[in-house]
């Protein structure tokens, strides 16, 4: 009887996952999980409790696989698919500068990026050249790299903290054959100027007087966007596929010096897609965005969604705790970002009347601590968290869509091999996985350890030597160890829900 169960709950799952378009390998991988999983009823409990959540993961798995195909199938990339967007709200804003309260709507942007394209175009710039940006967050920011991806031309996204020598690093790793700076950024860029070599070109954006201009060796890249064309390009002659690499983004450098991780159009576009179906950001939704521009967190989560998906984001130059409400009330957002101690930073702030006047429905990001993630809903009236847990250089991700309070993501115990990543173990010595006796990796239990993602994957450049971790991801038959930031997970073994409880930095 047991086995006619299972059987038959088996080829159920093998038909809906086919009349989803899952194909016939995956199909079967799961139909086969389903089988062995329903040997025992307890499968059945397990089932009627996550099998929602469960749904919800499908759902948002199979909607991203399928407009990845359909954007492969039509040899899209991230300009072809922001124009689409441009045609479906012209007018709408797209970003919102709050230092000046400067709004951009999407024929703006798409125009101001044309123009960066022709700019390119004019430095002799190819398809595969790659231009540094080094400058604090603004929509100029996004404007540059999207004109420069029109015409195949790659962006290298400097994080602006950097100095000397760790500047240096990033810029010569990446070949940069130009830089664009910010003006607030002159004094890191005097000292590296004589280093930087003369063959490499410069830019500022923003006021910067002519002594020191000339003392640089920049011109003034303002003026020379303003005369140039605002029509979409000529058409590259050796344009961008999905696969291609977008732009660089840099590890933070905790290990060493920042890694260039590529980020791929591919790439961009299913973290955006992910983030917009899995945590339910509407069209009307308006995001505030006060992470740095250079990181995958605030461009790619954040800002794609504008480009993917026609959301206005804000782009808050900085993040402020003591404006942080006042700027939600003054642009009306619904949607807020956060990562690592931004909500704890806010619980500390004085009580305020704007912490409760605000619109704010949503919360996405990462790292919140189970003891914040209650105080914070409870004080500010947030009704819904989108934690999740990867990383920029990473080719797999978990997410929590069911606003378990704490965790960072989950497995599915119904189809565990739909979206196969597990969490496993590694010698903290050696680095290597461990492995049992019949070869296989060893997973991970509740209370172990396990590392946020490392420089070893998708990385431009020299390869690192791994250090730190107890533990790795590994998605499908690739093995990717991680390192870095050690996070203590615990694990609700009822529906495998990861929950940080305890953070150090190696």
């Amino acid at each position: 009887m047991r086995n006619v169960a299972s059987a038959s709950v088996s080829l159920g799952t093998l038909g809906l996952l086919r009349l989803f378009g899952v194909s016939w390998s995956w199909s079967l991988a799961a139909g086969i999980g389903v089988y062995l999983g329903t040997k025992s009823w307890k499968y059945f409990y397990i089932a009627a409790r996550t099998a929602k959540r469960d749904m919800k993961g499908l759902y948002v798995l199979l909607r991203v696989k399928m407009a990845l195909w359909r954007h492969m199938r039509n040899g899209s990339n991230i300009p072809s698919i922001f124009a689409e967007t441009v045609n479906l709200y012209p007018d709408k804003p797209a970003l919102i500068y709050e230092a000046t309260g400067e709004t951009w709507t999407f024929t703006q942007l798409d125009q101001i990026s044309n123009s960066v394209a022709h700019w390119a175009q004019g430095q002799g710039w190819v398809s595969g050249d790659v231009v540094a940006i080094f400058m604090e967050s603004r929509p100029l920011q996004v404007a540059l790299w999207l004109g420069l991806a029109k015409v195949g031309v790659e962006a290298a996204l400097i994080n602006f903290n950097l100095r000397r020598d760790a500047l240096l690093h990033c810029v010569g790793v990446s070949a940069a054959r130009g830089i664009v700076f910010g003006a607030e950024l002159t004094d890191a860029m005097l000292e590296v100027s004589s280093s930087l070599g003369q063959s490499m070109t410069r830019f500022s954006t923003g006021e910067l007087g002519a002594e020191h201009l000339a003392s640089l060796g920049a011109q003034a890249l303002d003026p020379i966007l303003a005369s140039a064309s605002r029509r979409p390009p000529p058409p590259s002659p050796s344009p961008k596929g999905f696969n291609d690499q977008l732009f660089y983004i840099y590890t933070s450098g905790t290990t060493g010096l920042p890694k260039a991780a590529i980020i791929v159009h591919s790439r961009y576009y299913r973290i955006a897609a992910f983030g917009y179906y899995a945590f339910d950001i509407r069209p009307d939704d308006v995001i505030y965005d006060c992470l740095p521009l250079y990181h995958s967190a605030g461009n790619i989560m954040g800002v794609g969604q504008s480009l993917i998906n026609g959301v206005t984001v804000v782009v808050k130059r900085k993040f402020s705790a003591s404006n942080f409400w006042d700027d939600c009330i003054k642009y009306n957002c619904t949607v807020v970002q956060y990562i690592g101690e931004i909500c704890r930073y806010l619980l500390s702030q004085p009580m305020r009347p704007s912490e409760s006047g605000h619109r704010v429905r949503l919360a996405i990001g990462n790292g919140l601590r189970p003891n914040v993630w209650e105080a914070f809903t409870e004080r500010f009236g947030v009704a819904k968290i989108g934690e999740f847990y990867g990383a920029t250089e990473c080719n797999c991700s978990i997410a929590n869509m069911d606003g378990k309070v704490g965790a960072c993501g989950f497995n599915s115990r119904i189809l565990p091999n739909i979206y196969p990543i597990r969490l496993v173990k590694v010698d903290e010595f050696t680095m290597e996985l461990v492995r049992s006796s019949q070869g296989l990796c060893v997973p991970c239990r509740p209370g172990e350890c396990v590392p946020s993602p490392s420089e070893s994957c998708h990385l431009h450049g020299p390869p690192a030597v791994p250090a730190g971790p107890w533990c790795s991801i590994t998605h499908g038959a690739h093995n990717c160890i991680y390192r870095g930031t050690v996070i203590r997970l615990t694990e609700n073994t009822l529906d495998n829900q990861f929950v940080i409880t305890h953070v150090k930095c190696s």
